[in-house]
């Protein structure tokens, strides 16, 4: 049970670190496949491709967690 919460702690603290330093990189939530609507008084934003390349990274780290771990 500790070694599993230490790896969720981990990996929290990577997330938030992409999060805090990603206006540093500009491909991160801008990349081709994200949809971007904007109005006169509204704008949309949904970041589709860079859901599905997290989505795969997360899923990547869960294979290796429970295939290591």
């Amino acid at each position: 049970m500790g070694k599993l919460l230490i790896i969720f702690g981990l990996i929290i603290v990577v997330i938030g670190v992409v999060v805090y330093f990603s206006d540093r990189f500009p491909s991160i939530g801008k990349l081709p496949g994200d949809i971007v609507i904007k109005r006169d008084n509204f704008t949309f934003y949904f970041p589709l491709a860079t859901s599905i390349i997290l989505s795969v990274i997360i899923s990547l780290i869960f294979y290796l967690i429970k295939k290591f771990g």
